[in-house]
């Protein structure tokens, strides 16, 4: 399935944090934080959105740091998504 996110919006796919600590300790689910590093899947096209023009800063590829509460959480084709805003970005990681 294919997903083509409207006006500001982007789909992301969060990034894993690792399950290991750096003495080694192992991290069960319930104890680890909420990502808030991701993989841009899908970007909107921008546009006039409440009277003010939003060109797209975010591309396809690109990791971003988000809100913490941002976005709305789907599932789909088995994989775990968010569409946020990208006035929900807080900033692009490079590499």
């Amino acid at each position: 399935m294919k997903i083509k996110p409207l006006f500001d919006r982007i789909v992301i796919k969060k990034v894993e944090e690792k399950a290991t600590t750096l003495s080694g300790i192992v991290l069960p689910d319930s104890a680890k934080e909420k990502p808030q590093m991701a993989e841009v899947i899908a970007v909107g096209p921008g546009g006039l959105i409440d009277g003010k023009e939003v060109v797209m800063q975010i591309k396809v590829g690109d990791k971003i740091l988000y809100s913490k509460y941002a976005g709305s959480d789907f599932k789909i084709d088995g994989e775990e998504l968010t569409v946020l805003r990208q006035s929900d970005v807080l900033a692009v990681v490079e590499e």
